[in-house]
């Protein structure tokens, strides 16, 4: 892996599946942590929840949230072709966002424990990952996806190759992530003269 020092930022010109699934999974450990703080500590199970389904999005690709999402009519940008009924998130290789559902699915899996077992204030944690997440899909930045950047994992929706890395080869040209070569940026934004 290579050391970088520039910015990691998604796409944010259109909410597509991985983004709103952040986007919904921050809104639900921010509920959750809320109840189990205000309410009933029972409550963090939506935390644990949440931290399995992650684990599993990154090993298997299949995410309950994102097929709901797909139904609605959102369309993926990290989705695999092995499935045109099903979304699927790619698990090819062990790239930048797969591993962010990777980390996050576990440190929150293992904080939500915490907080049941130890002490509340464990919560501080979803909290801020909470947030995190609301931001990052927000946003585009997210401070553990730049940490893994700057650390040298390779993203697939990377932001040198936006527009949404379009290719000579796929049927998918304006959402194309798969490797082929990419067109030239003056060929995809018409500029005015």
């Amino acid at each position: 892996m290579t050391l970088r020092s520039n910015v990691y930022i998604v796409p944010t010109n259109r909410w597509y599946i991985e983004r709103t699934v952040w986007l919904i999974a921050g809104i639900v450990l921010l509920a959750s942590t809320a109840l189990a703080l205000l309410i009933n500590r029972i409550f963090i199970l939506g935390v644990t929840a949440t931290g399995l389904v992650s684990i599993s999005v990154a090993f298997t690709g299949f995410c309950p949230v994102g097929n709901v999402l797909l139904r609605l009519g959102f369309t993926p940008m990290l989705g695999s072709d092995q499935s045109k009924r099903w979304y699927f998130m790619q698990t090819d290789k062990w790239y930048l966002e797969r591993r962010i559902y990777l980390a996050v699915g576990f440190n929150i899996s293992v904080a939500s424990t915490l907080i049941l077992l130890y002490s509340p204030w464990v919560s501080l944690f979803t909290l801020f990952v909470g947030g995190a997440m609301v931001w990052f899909a927000a946003t585009g930045f997210c401070v553990m996806a730049n940490g893994l950047y700057w650390l040298g994992a390779e993203p697939r929706l990377a932001p040198d190759a936006l527009p949404s890395a379009r290719c000579t080869e796929c049927p998918k040209s304006d959402e194309c992530l798969g490797g082929h070569p990419i067109l030239a940026r003056e060929a995809l934004i018409a500029l005015p003269k």
